[in-house]
């Protein structure tokens, strides 16, 4: 196990896995996933959530090292989700005087998931609760719905470190040199997007507390700068623009509408946009293109009209946009049909289901190849962006 120091009495216990192709069988994570897990010891001992069961077997030797013959008196279980409560029932087994703790909700979905009885061992918390380890004070605080409804978060008092559950997450296993905010955008928007107010509530909590630490279920352990990641997730949780640019994604069958939308970028950037990225929606991560349509405060959606409708992967990235609360942003809409061009239209049906959606008057209606009057058309809807 590689040294991932938390302190001297918290020890970190959880597993890289480098093997997996999908994170929740959707998400691309090129350099893997970690699953963290941390021990307390003190005159009880107390572990922190247990791991995907793809890594049981590495965490159950990680455990056992720290114990160095010790006995588990309580898990702590933050949240159910497989990734991280799947070996419950493994645990509780091989300590068979280990306490479970969790509130009302955890137990519910405890006995869904495993076949396991727990009468006398559940340590039913609820909000503000305490539970002494010793010297080591842990205190409860719910967080329903970041992302899922049993979620706490937990405070240890005397290193003032924050167990924060998938909060503060990101992709990448633990032994990834990348820059944090990447993958931390890309992971919240896409798992806890949807729960802007819930975060926002939770992170009213965590302003009443004094946190040194942050110690989440995936990615690094943050110790410095916490300033830095609670404005990041201040902003997100918010929806509000992160930085000032122009997302142009597009839907392209036979790479009319591609052309296009990268006419349309050169446009935006010799007419002075700050920041244009373009996305092809058929090709590229889309994961990565609702990370970056929360990023930028504008964005221009290009595509393809297909069987009367809007080519299915502009479809498929706009019910992904709603599903995950997107709002407050401008939007430009630039079409293409050869017969009867009707994806703008569809599209802003789309759009006008979100909020605080501002769609430019000006549509660019393509028929087939880009043309002069096109271009021209392309500059006034470049014009009226850049405007708002």
């Amino acid at each position: 196990m590689k040294d991932i120091t938390v302190s001297d009495s918290i020890l970190y216990i959880g597993a890289d896995d480098r093997d997996i192709d999908l994170f929740e069988s959707q998400y691309v994570v090129p350099n893997g996933v970690s699953y963290n897990s941390y021990v307390i010891l003190d005159e009880k001992v107390a572990v922190m959530d247990t791991v995907d069961a793809r890594r049981g077997e590495a965490w159950l030797k990680n455990l056992e090292q720290a114990l160095a013959g010790r006995k588990v008196d309580y898990l702590v279980v933050s949240h159910m989700e497989p990734d991280h409560g799947a070996n419950v029932q493994v645990l509780a087994e091989q300590y068979p005087e280990m306490k479970v703790v969790g509130n009302a909700k955890t137990f519910a979905m405890i006995s869904q998931f495993f076949d396991i009885d727990l009468s006398g061992r559940s340590v039913v918390v609820k909000e503000g609760d305490t539970l002494s380890l010793g010297s080591h004070e842990l205190t409860f605080v719910m967080a329903p719905m970041v992302h899922w409804p049993e979620v706490m978060v937990t405070y240890e008092k005397s290193e003032k470190i924050l167990f924060s559950a998938d909060g503060f997450g990101k992709f990448g296993a633990l032994d990834t040199e990348e820059d944090w905010a990447c993958e931390a955008r890309r992971y919240y928007f896409n798992i806890v997007g949807k729960y802007g107010a819930q975060v926002q509530a939770l992170l009213k909590k965590a302003a009443g507390l004094d946190i040194a630490m942050i110690c989440p279920l995936h990615g690094p352990i943050l110790k410095e700068n916490l300033e830095y990641y609670i404005g990041k997730y201040n902003t997100w949780s918010s929806y509000q623009p992160e930085d000032e640019g122009i997302l142009v994604a597009y839907a392209s069958i036979h790479g009319n509408t591609r052309q296009a939308a990268l006419k349309l970028k050169d446009i935006l950037e010799a007419k002075g946009a700050k920041k244009v990225a373009i996305t092809d929606l058929s090709r590229d991560d889309m994961a990565e293109a609702v990370e970056d349509a929360f990023r930028y405060d504008k964005m221009v959606l290009a595509a393809a009209t297909y069987d009367g409708g809007i080519f299915p992967c502009m479809e498929d990235f706009l019910h992904h946009l709603k599903s995950k609360n997107f709002q407050k942003r401008t939007v430009a809409l630039m079409e293409n049909g050869s017969w009867a061009p009707m994806a703008a239209k569809n599209m802003k049906a789309l759009l006008e289901q979100m909020k605080e959606i501002t769609v430019c008057e000006k549509v660019v209606s393509i028929k087939s190849a880009v043309k002069e009057a096109d271009v021209a058309d392309m500059e006034a809807l470049a014009e009226e962006l850049l405007a708002k």
